[in-house]
């Protein structure tokens, strides 16, 4: 059975507005949820020595911190999360240190203890723009070398809706935004990428190979007959992100969740965005 992508090209754009917007407002009104290593704090993964000290009683003691923690693993392990002052020095800091485990006293372990001031966190911010704006810039020159005319348009336009895509879905779903989550983008929009490189190859052979044949038609073949190796590519990588959220832990369940997204995402920008935009576009003079 062959799938009538191009039958349903309109609702494509709709549902691509409906998702930039979303992303757009969401990043507005609502920013990123950054992390430790952007924003600066106290990262502490502690062990209480007794069950009877749960996450509630450790919550309600550190209260005045306005603390974050969260259940890890299965041995009662908890992480603790504690912003700091604007501008807080070093000594402010390690004071911040003291006073948690002053209050926490002999009641847990402590198994590691991690402090990003916010001069750092914003020096890795900065790094991080730059690398996601760097690889848009070497992503955007690959796509011109490598195509011309509606292609070009189409990689250009499902690139930057690819980015855009994935920082409102860090914003939407309050993701911790961090130096993974920019590994997790770029990986994400390479995978799309890849995927878009495919998809024109075989349009380009079947112009070539079907001369007169209409060019949704031409579009939806095309797409089918790489529908089998783009099943088999995302379900294999969804697949190992389903083991990464049920076995790696809570370190790599943010990335197993993002990067499940970013295939999905891909997957739809490549066959109802990058290729429906080609719909538009005299392909046959472009090929000669």
């Amino acid at each position: 059975m062959k799938l009538k992508f191009m039958k349903y090209r309109k609702l494509s754009y709709w549902i691509a507005g409906a998702l930039i917007a979303l992303s757009v407002l969401s990043l507005i009104l609502r920013g990123l949820n950054y992390g430790i290593d952007f924003a600066g704090g106290i990262s502490m993964e502690v062990k209480p020595i007794s069950a009877e000290y749960t996450i509630d009683k450790m919550r309600a003691d550190l209260e005045q911190f306005n603390p974050e923690l969260q259940s890890i693993g299965d041995n009662g392990a908890v992480l603790v999360r504690v912003g700091l002052p604007k501008g807080a020095t070093d000594a402010e800091q390690n004071q911040r240190v003291a006073e948690i485990k002053n209050i926490l006293g002999d009641k847990v372990e402590y198994s590691q203890v991690q402090i990003v001031g916010p001069k750092i966190g914003g020096e890795l911010v900065r790094g991080g723009i730059l690398a996601v704006l760097f690889s848009f810039l070497l992503m955007s020159v690959y796509v011109w070398v490598r195509y011309r005319g509606g292609y070009a348009v189409g990689s250009f336009i499902s690139l930057c809706l690819d980015f855009v895509i994935m920082f409102g879905f860090f914003s939407i779903t309050g993701l911790e935004f961090n130096q993974t989550a920019i590994a997790v983008i770029l990986m994400g929009v390479g995978y799309s990428i890849n995927d878009k490189v495919v998809n024109y190859d075989r349009i380009e052979e079947n112009i070539k190979k079907y001369h007169k044949m209409p060019m949704d038609d031409l579009i939806d073949l095309s797409v089918n007959e790489m529908m089998r190796r783009t099943i088999m590519t995302g379900v294999s990588t969804i697949l190992a992100m389903v083991a990464l959220f049920l076995f790696g832990g809570p370190a790599l369940r943010d990335f197993a969740i993002a990067m499940t997204f970013a295939v999905i995402m891909g997957t739809f920008t490549s066959i109802y965005i990058s290729n429906v935009i080609l719909y538009h576009f005299n392909l046959r003079d472009e090929t000669k």
